[in-house]
């Protein structure tokens, strides 16, 4: 019967087999058109972990092995005529068995694997050795060992090694977690019925080095959700979880350093103690760096240096010019039809009646809803910017852009075309004067300068509808649009860009329920208010017509929940 080889050429192939033939694990890939017939193997016995070498023919396309009904590696195949399997560890006895494509072949004589008792060479032990470290031992009947245990003292349950590799003189271990700083080592064995362990009592000891993380000390202030804190100290590398009471943080390491991020979780609005924890090899230990460690969620949502682009058409605007305050995103142009406001271009200006207040019953109040309150900043011709509610006109929408091309054609405009239609949330403007006559207004902007604002509420912002006031601030004069003349006095006769301009603007703004805007009636139906500060213009020139170039950037605190005229 003939084999066929891969290799082609008999010198080449006669050159590697002589070279290689005494490496482990050689293959020498051959296909091979018999079944493989085994003549003889030796030992005839041994302990688990040996080598039985066996000869035959066609053993080169040997694929699966077994003594009795176990499987065993196939540790070398040397030639068509000779190749070698491993004892495995839960082998007893049986026939030999070799199998290829074609078919198996059994051997006469039964394999008998005799029973080992292993044990180490305490002199040949390390003194110690690092948690996590690879190590050599030595001994006798190693290879019968199926698991390995370090047990710290004073303990009975031992936590197991790795097993990195075996022979019967020797095994590489991981050196697994143990409590303590010296454990004893056993060795797990068949003993014919079961895996039993060599004794405990007088096993060979280790010292297992462990390198515990320690912290400089701490002092942890009131931290809201979402800010990071930094740690210093040693081993700090070691740590693999951080917990804000039962939440996991976001953590990251460095040389001496740890840095973790506050989650979410479900805390409550306000300050919530919590344990703060960190957890160490693999679970097994942790540290409570602060049994009260105090989270705040504040009870405003706050965005900060938002930028924001006015419509544009020069190359160097971003076209992302739209905000929604309530979750801080800014929105490019190009995502205004499709994911801002499709509720807009699905009713075409058939829902507009005048300024900031749309035609009663067009958009239901579920759909009004479904649109995230938002607002921009439009160059109107001259030379200043103004904030926009989206409902507040129906041409200014067709003034943004979605990309630059020199004249911008009518599809590249953010309505897809020269459209005339409104936005649909409705929200409203006042600018607060820092030197106004009004103790309140003027108390207000000096909290919002100083960051001191950390809710907005009914009772830190009563509405009297009937004397249009919130926070004793007259409302009578909010506006759907809000010309920058009002909020900074950057304007000139002419127009120039300059970046790095300080308005430092103040602006109360409020968010009206569908169809909510009274224009004699401002205070009324509101649905959430917020606060809006302009801390800086780049300004930028288009086509020497408008500020349409300008790049604006701004803080803005937001209402968590709908207003509640109950609550007043």
């Amino acid at each position: 019967m003939k084999a066929y080889s891969y290799l082609y050429g008999a010198a080449a192939m006669l050159g590697i087999f002589f070279s290689l033939s005494s490496c482990e694990n050689l293959s020498i890939d051959e296909v091979s058109d018999a079944a493989p017939t085994i003549s003889s193997f030796s030992p005839l016995s041994g302990p688990a972990g040996s080598v039985i070498v066996i000869t035959g023919e066609h053993l080169n396309a040997v694929n699966k092995a077994k003594i009795g009904e176990v499987e065993v590696e196939i540790s070398e195949k040397v030639s068509p005529s000779r190749l070698s399997v491993r004892v495995g560890k839960d082998v007893t006895s049986g026939k030999i068995t070799l199998y290829n494509s074609i078919g198996s072949g059994v051997s006469e004589a039964s394999f008998t694997c005799t029973l080992v008792v292993p044990s180490l060479t305490a002199s040949l032990l390390q003194a110690s050795a690092e948690m996590g470290e690879e190590i050599l031992v030595a001994g006798t009947g190693l290879g019968a060992v199926t698991s390995v245990r370090f047990t710290s003292d004073g303990y009975e349950n031992g936590h197991e090694a790795t097993i990195i590799s075996a022979t019967d003189e020797e095994l590489v271990l991981k050196v697994p977690y143990v409590e303590g700083t010296a454990a004893r080592i056993t060795l797990g064995y068949f003993d014919g019925s079961a895996t039993v362990y060599t004794p405990l009592a007088g096993a060979p000891s280790i010292e297992v080095i462990k390198y515990v993380p320690k912290f400089d000390a701490v002092t942890l202030g009131r931290t809201a959700v979402g800010k990071s804190v930094t740690l210093t100290g040693e081993n700090l590398g070691n740590i693999e979880k951080v917990m804000v009471g039962d939440w996991e943080a976001v953590f990251f390491k460095e040389s001496g350093k740890l840095s973790f991020t506050v989650p979410a979780g479900d805390f409550q609005d306000g300050d919530t103690s919590v344990p703060l924890t960190v957890w160490f090899f693999a679970g097994n230990e942790s540290i409570v760096i602060a049994e009260d460690f105090t989270v705040f969620v504040p009870f405003v949502k706050f965005w900060e240096n938002v930028i924001v682009w006015a419509q544009g058409r020069t190359e160097k605007n971003e076209y992302v010019s739209f905000f929604s305050p309530e979750n801080g995103k800014a929105y490019e142009n190009a995502k205004w039809k499709d994911v801002l406001d499709p509720v807009a271009l699905k009713y075409t200006n058939s829902q507009w009646n005048e300024a900031n207040n749309p035609k009663p019953g067009v958009v239901s109040d579920e759909e009004y809803d479904s649109v995230l309150p938002y607002f921009f900043i439009s160059a109107v011709s001259g030379n200043v910017l103004q904030l926009n509610s989206p409902a507040n006109s129906n041409s200014q929408l067709k003034n943004f852009f979605i990309s630059f091309s020199g004249t911008p054609a009518n599809d590249y405009r953010v309505p897809g075309g020269n459209t005339t239609l409104p936005g649909t949330p409705i929200l409203a403007f006042r600018y607060l004067n820092p030197e106004a006559s009004s103790a309140a207004e003027r108390d207000l902007v000096a909290k919002v300068k100083a960051g001191e604002i950390e809710n907005i509420n009914e009772a830190l912002f009563p509405v009297n509808v009937e004397e249009n006031t919130i926070a004793g601030i007259s409302v009578s004069s909010f506006a759907g649009g809000l010309k920058s003349s009002a909020w900074c006095d950057h304007q000139t006769e002419k127009m120039a860009d300059e970046d790095g301009y300080k308005p430092d603007a103040v602006l109360l703004v409020a968010y009206y329920r569908n169809n909510g805007y009274i224009k004699s009636n401002p205070a009324a139906n509101i649905k959430r208010l917020g606060i809006l500060h302009i801390t800086g213009i780049d300004w930028g020139v288009y086509n020497n017509s408008n500020y349409g170039g300008s790049r604006i950037s701004f803080n803005c605190y937001w209402q968590k929940y709908d207003y509640d005229y109950t609550k007043i």
